[in-house]
């Protein structure tokens, strides 16, 4: 039995018996409480004297279990073991009731032979315990630590609740460097949508150059067609971690924690506005973590890691920025080449080209009387809201891959003739029940004779 495991028991123990310590009980009282105590926990009064003998003799220590546990001795025969080792393997969360009840449902032991303590210190010594067990029903790979080779290798980015500000949430969104732990952009926002983390990326972007990948949750801030679309401009390879796997964005979850501590500060200053929390937040990022010495780093602060890293930053233009963060949306062209968008009717430049396809609407949020259609396979073109006149206007002339084709016969009708020269034809070959009966009375007739 490992310390802790000795301990829980112990404090378990003392738990139990500390209303009985009290020195002015009667020995009525005393003795009623020790029975409620009984029926309670199904421990026999001997069990709880030697309890209290123990504390008052040795302390917290005497109620530790004084079993071999350790050693892998124990009254337990060894087959029964085995067999509860092999339930554990079947299913690796079946929890120790469950094996004791199976045991005992085939007959394997008596029903009360095994206590559950006991044969759990034996699964434990063993290496069998739930916890142990564990490591090797999780699906993902081993948690090992890692670091990129160089800055800008990898970002990684995360959402976290913030202070409430005249009564309203805020919420953090960061931009951490993997090799340096250097913080690219962190703000504090008022909403919790994707926008904010499009504008904290583009101020991670505009001031440091483009990453070679970015790894994301699937949050739905993150895992969206403007992300895929925004990275793949800018020939960011987009990354997103496994499910429940949050050791995996281990530097960005570590400076999460290492924010509450700002958390805290801040919920003492009472900041007035979002604008005097962020004021907050930067000098307090700037004193007490860019510039601070990390374990991580071989004594070195983030600030001077990044910045004495000689790898090369891959600045961007910021119109090639501002093209690749327009918003993007998802629309199909209907039969007339045209789109719904925002509640209005737009037209497509080449929508008879794209009737029935399912298209990517780009447009700046600032001025959406213009947008612009992305349909694989053909050039972007542009879309404007449709204009409904007095009188209908003339039939658009459809692609000549979109016109009907003469045909100079029926394709079904041939084939349909074909078929049915080939059904007589099997028709024909095959022998007639009629014919069968003819050849059985000549036989039968030969035999008589």
């Amino acid at each position: 039995m490992d310390k802790r495991r000795s301990e829980e028991i112990a404090a378990n123990r003392l738990k139990l018996i500390t209303p009985l310590l009290d020195s002015t009980l009667d020995k009525e009282k005393l003795n009623q409480l020790k029975g409620e105590l009984c029926l309670q926990t199904g421990l026999s009064e001997r069990t709880i004297r030697r309890y209290i003998q123990l504390y008052e003799e040795q302390g917290f220590e005497g109620l530790k279990p004084k079993n071999a546990g350790t050693g892998g001795h124990s009254i337990i025969p060894e087959e029964v073991i085995q067999e509860a080792i092999a339930l554990r393997r079947e299913v690796p969360k079946r929890s120790i009731n469950d094996i004791i009840k199976i045991l005992e449902w085939e007959k394997v032991v008596e029903p009360g032979f095994l206590k559950r303590s006991t044969l759990q210190d034996q699964l434990t010594y063993r290496g069998y315990s739930s916890r142990q067990m564990k490591t090797y029903t999780e699906s993902t790979t081993g948690a090992r630590r890692f670091q990129k080779p160089w800055r800008n290798f990898l970002w990684q980015s995360d959402i976290k609740y913030g202070n409430f500000i005249d009564g309203k949430p805020t919420y953090m969104v960061c931009f951490i460097d993997d090799c340096t732990r250097f913080i690219l952009h962190s703000e504090f926002y008022p909403t919790l949508d994707q926008k904010i983390v499009q504008d904290c990326f583009r101020k991670a972007l505009m001031k440091y150059g483009a990453p070679d990948s970015v790894y994301f949750d699937n949050g739905k801030q993150y895992r969206t067609n403007w992300m895929q679309r925004a990275c793949g401009k800018l020939g960011i390879r987009l990354l997103y971690c496994r499910p429940y796997a949050a050791a995996s964005k281990g530097k960005v979850e570590k400076y999460n924690q290492t924010v509450d501590s700002f958390l805290r500060e801040a919920y003492i200053a009472k900041p007035k506005s979002l604008d005097e929390l962020n004021h907050l937040y930067e000098i307090w990022m700037e004193e007490c973590y860019l510039h601070k010495e990390h374990s991580a780093l071989e004594g070195k602060t983030p600030y001077e890691t990044f910045y004495g890293d000689s790898h090369e930053l891959k600045m961007l233009p910021s119109q090639e920025i501002a093209d690749a963060f327009l918003s993007c949306e998802k629309r199909k062209v209907d039969k007339s080449g045209c789109i719904s968008f925002d509640g209005i009717k737009y037209e497509v430049e080449m929508g008879l080209h794209m009737i029935g396809k399912t298209v990517d609407v780009v447009f700046d949020v600032a001025d959406i009387s213009k947008v612009t259609i992305e349909c694989p396979g053909l050039a972007p073109c542009s879309a404007v809201p449709l204009k409904i006149q007095s009188h209908s206007g003339s039939k658009p002339t459809l692609p000549d891959r979109l016109t009907k084709k003469e045909a100079q016969n029926s394709r079904l009708l041939n084939a349909a003739a074909v078929k049915n020269q080939e059904r007589k034809k099997i028709h024909k070959t095959a022998l007639s029940f009629k014919g069968m009966l003819n050849i059985s009375s000549d036989k039968a007739g030969k035999d008589n004779v």
